[in-house]
This record gives structure tokens, C-alpha cells and sequence, in this order.
């Protein structure tokens, strides 16, 4: 049975692409066949294919399934601000429906395991009063957060877990990005997440040298996700 996800962070910077590819390559190892999408990318690179952004195609190196990268990605801008800004600039819209129908696409590829990529937090603007969480709202996709543990993460996560409950949509899993290993203490920190978000934590990711996705994935459990 196919499974598909949102993955949303509680802040940015946290981690989401170095646990999205994590949790993709989990998942190739299981046999799977996976398959992760950013709907939209700010901080692109300018190439001889056109924009290009490092975060989506870490999603394609780890994705059984290929797709033209514009299907992966298919709203990229250059300067790294946030998108709504960006697009503005760009005088492209951005807005729910554009996204929508990209991200069916990638649905209806049938993955056994899809990860739809946000950016930034949970409440990321787009055009007008839309959210990108309005997309996984429309999907109704249930939501893998990733906790950026450092000063202050218990307060974001528990916001984040409380606002993604509101929109009506499930809390599937959470992991422990821990971007900050000499946060003051860590271990009671950890325990407070898992004891107040109300979903399982598939994992604990410590800083690694090198945050390649089969290293990642060695500290992530897929089969604890609801």
C-alpha cells in the first residue's frame, strides 16, 4: 500500500531535505520505490537546464521514480528569500491551485513511499492570505515535522504540532533533527518533545560530519509511522 507524506519543519535551516532524503533512502532500502517532490525552491542555482535548487535534487538522487526535474520542482527562484517575496519579483503567481496540480501529478506516480517537501515552517506565505500549508491541506496528506533541536525547539515544534492539528490534518511522525548537540539539556529537552507531541519519533539524527542520506537514514524507523 502506497504511502505519501508532507514534510514540514518547525522553523528553516532545520533539516528538512537532509531528513527527507533520509527517509527516502529508509524507504529504498525496504525495497520501496520512492519518490519526493518540492513544489517550490527559493536560493536556485542558474544552470544551462535553467534554475536549479540543491535541496530538490537531493529528493531526485533518492527517488526510484524519475521525473523532469520541472515536475519535482516546479516553481524555482533565485534569490535565496522567502517564496512569496521571490515570486513576487519574478511576477509569478503563486498560488495553491498552480501548486496543486503539480503535486497531483506526483501523487498519481504511485510511489509505495512519496515525500512532498515544504519550505521554511508550517505557515509559509504564498499569494494573498494563502499558505503553503493550504497545499497540504488540499492534499490531505498527513505530516512527518522535523524538530530543529537547539534553544527554543520545544516552544516551535508544539506550535507547529498545534497549528497542523487545527488545519485538520494528522501528525504522522516527528524526528529529532539535532542541529545543535551542545544545546543545554539535551537529553531533557528530547524528553519533553516526545512526551507532548502527540505523535511518534521516528528517529533521533545527531550532527554527522557528513549528513549523506544513507547515513541519516541508519537513525530513522519508517515502521513507526502511523
Amino acid at each position: 500500500m502506497s504511502q505519501a507524506y508532507f514534510i514540514a519543519g518547525t522553523d528553516t535551516d532545520v533539516g528538512k531535505t537532509t531528513i527527507a532524503a533520509g527517509l527516502l533512502h529508509a524507504a529504498r532500502l525496504q525495497g520501496m520505490s520512492t519518490l519526493g517532490a518540492k513544489p517550490v525552491a527559493s536560493g536556485c542555482t542558474v544552470t544551462a537546464k535553467g534554475l536549479r535548487n540543491s535541496d530538490a535534487q537531493a529528493l531526485i538522487d533518492e527517488s526510484t521514480i524519475k521525473l523532469p526535474y520541472e515536475q519535482v520542482n516546479p516553481f524555482a527562484f533565485e534569490p535565496a528569500i522567502a517564496p512569496h517575496v521571490a515570486a513576487r519579483e519574478a511576477g509569478v503567481t503563486l498560488g495553491v491551485p498552480e501548486l496543486l496540480a503539480a503535486m497531483r501529478n506526483v501523487l498519481q506516480q504511485n510511489a509505495d513511499f512519496t515525500l512532498i517537501e515544504g519550505a521554511g515552517g508550517w505557515r509559509v506565505p504564498l499569494s494573498g492570505q494563502a499558505n503553503l500549508s493550504d497545499l497540504a491541506i488540499a492534499l490531505q496528506l498527513p505530516v512527518i515535522l522535523v524538530v530543529g533541536v537547539r534553544l527554543g525547539c520545544i516552544s516551535h515544534a508544539l506550535l507547529s504540532a498545534e497549528a497542523i492539528a487545527r488545519d485538520g490534518l494528522q501528525l504522522a511522525g516527528w524526528v529529532a533533527n539535532i542541529i545543535e548537540p551542545r544545546t543545554s539539556r539535551l537529553e531533557e529537552n528530547l524528553a519533553s518533545l516526545a512526551e507532548r507531541l502527540p505523535a511518534p519519533c521516528l528517529g533521533r539524527v545527531p550532527k554527522l560530519k557528513l549528513a549523506s542520506a544513507n547515513m541519516v537514514a541508519e537513525h530513522l524507523q519508517l515502521d513507526l509511522l502511523d
